[in-house]
């Protein structure tokens, strides 16, 4: 829209700043924001301010946008580093001959070479036991600007690579969303299940996994009574993985996320489409995401969250 050029007023100060208000006001151009548009633009706030957090998370240094392996470990020992020799081959930038990781029945081992410089949280690792995802207790390796550790999934284990100087952090310019709108904040009937239901969640790597689902969120968009079942989260809140009419279309093939932080679990849950946000599975081959079940596909159009995005890895 062109910009409107001001007037040149002929009178000055607080008399020429009265006229020109009540001359809008007399004409219907009231400066005065209405009490609707106020709350409307709070909640568009709320939600930009939420996707900037979003945006600011992904650049981290080791954000999703940094991930650049996912090598799988075999049993005996896996030899890395980036020549291309080593069972595990880095990128080109670390170091040829970086260690061993031996893997013995779940267990793994590592073994540094000399020069590797390979620390975890803050001191220098040489020989002993590094703890993979599956506990609480996660051994994280650095080495000179890469940040790697040991994934189970499904009872194979995998090593987890990130590159704080990756190309797709450098190429990396944002996500596009739909245009916020109230409509997609839904209360949902949250319906409890008396036991807990389990759920075989199918995942990148093309194999399942079972969560627990304590219930499901019912509720309606056009008409429609529509139902997803969510995983529960260590935190007490809730995890939706759901696709619809727009998967594949406006928004990612693979279906979004939606996180809950709290809810009733005898009333009410609130479901804000706004926030619905596009997996890691979006900017990575080397993601291990999960894709909706079956139950969330839902057959309506939810054009809310954000779109797909432009720079996608597959």
């Amino acid at each position: 829209m062109k910009a409107i050029r001001p007037l040149k007023p002929v009178i000055y100060g607080s008399v020429c700043l009265a006229l020109l208000s009540s001359t809008f006001i007399l004409m219907g151009f009231d400066s005065r924001p209405a009490r609707a548009e106020s709350s409307k633009s709070a909640y568009q706030a709320e939600i930009d301010e939420w996707h900037a957090r979003r945006i600011e998370r992904l650049k981290d240094k080791y954000g999703w946008l940094t991930l650049v392996g996912l090598m799988p470990l075999k049993e005996g020992e896996n030899r890395f580093g980036s020549a291309a020799g080593n069972d595990l081959v880095f990128p080109e930038t670390a170091q040829k001959q970086a260690g061993v990781i031996k893997l013995d029945n779940g267990v793994a081992e590592i073994r540094v070479s000399d020069g590797a410089g390979i620390i975890s949280e803050g001191r220098p690792v040489e020989g002993e036991v590094i703890f993979s995802d599956a506990g609480e207790n996660t051994t994280v390796l650095d080495m000179n600007g890469f940040r790697f550790y040991v994934i189970e999934r499904a009872g194979s284990y995998y090593l987890r690579v990130k590159d704080s100087e990756s190309e797709t952090l450098k190429k990396f310019k944002g996500i596009d969303r739909f245009s916020v709108k109230a409509r997609w904040r839904i209360e949902a009937r949250f319906e409890p299940y008396d036991p807990p239901k389990k759920l075989m969640i199918p995942n990148a790597l093309g194999v399942e996994f079972e969560e627990t689902c304590p219930g499901a969120a019912v509720f309606e968009i056009d008409g429609r009574t529509c139902r997803l079942e969510p995983t529960s989260t260590s935190s007490g809140g809730l995890f939706f993985v759901f696709a619809d009419l727009t998967s594949g279309e406006e928004t990612y093939g693979g279906g979004r996320f939606l996180y809950v932080e709290s809810f009733d679990p005898t009333g009410k849950v609130v479901l804000d489409f706004n926030k619905a946000y596009n997996p890691p599975c979006v900017f990575t081959p080397y993601a291990t995401c999960p894709l909706p079940h079956e139950a969330n596909i839902l057959e309506v159009l939810i054009e809310a969250g954000e779109k797909k995005y432009a720079g996608a890895a597959h």
